[in-house]
């Protein structure tokens, strides 16, 4: 299935069930494209990606982003493979950059460490179109308007998750953050593929009154 335009430079994959229904992105740029987390790594996607111009980075989220199929990827697309350096042991076989609390990629472009999720959970902001914010599963969407952390099965660290969440608000409002794009639960989005005047919402997420339980709306 080919990937479907959000907007004229980003791309979303369809789910991916090497990572349980992660969804991926594709981002055009002048200088370079980036692909945020694995798709499934068939001959529509490769055709798609290299019909596009190739890419430089592949950029994992979190170690449930990655696949099964991060080793090929970087030999097909002769890219770099950019990872918060707690997870960089996952791929032992794959050339990769590591960073610690953030990484700026380019001018507009940043990775920022937002470890709960699991330890090396990272967030790509980009200051386009009045700023995005790709979470993989730190943020995930629970109605097509409305996002939070969500505790699972998976979980690393809720209360390292929940302060992540307290430095994004620190730093993100209405003024600088216009769209989130999560990682996995996409199907909650109806279609849409993104969630719209972020900056404010994540200003009026409640920390502590979070639900610890998330059985009822997952």
């Amino acid at each position: 299935k080919t990937p479907r335009p959000l907007w004229d430079n980003v791309f979303a994959f369809a789910p991916n069930r090497q990572t349980l229904g992660g969804t991926s992105y594709f981002i055009v740029r002048k200088f370079g494209n980036i692909l945020i987390d694995c798709p499934a790594w068939d001959e529509t996607h490769q055709n798609f990606i290299q019909t596009q111009g190739g890419i430089n980075q592949i950029i994992i989220t979190h170690r449930g982003g990655m696949g099964k199929q991060v080793k090929q990827m970087q030999k097909d697309l002769a890219c770099q493979v950019i990872i918060q350096e707690q997870e960089a042991y996952l791929l032992p076989e794959v050339s990769v950059i590591t960073f610690e609390q953030k990484l700026d990629l380019a001018s507009d472009i940043e990775i920022i460490w937002t470890p709960g999720h699991s330890p090396g959970s990272s967030c790509i902001y980009w200051r386009q179109k009045g700023g995005i914010l790709l979470t993989g599963r730190h943020l995930l969407p629970t109605s097509p308007h409305t996002f939070m952390p969500l505790r699972t099965a998976k979980t690393f660290h809720w209360r390292r998750q929940l302060a992540s969440l307290e430095k994004l608000r620190d730093r993100f409002s209405a003024d600088n953050l216009a769209y989130i794009l999560p990682g996995a639960n996409t199907g909650c989005l109806r279609g849409k593929g993104y969630i719209a005047a972020a900056g404010a919402k994540l200003q009026q997420l409640e920390i502590n009154s979070l639900p610890q339980d998330f059985s009822s709306i997952l």
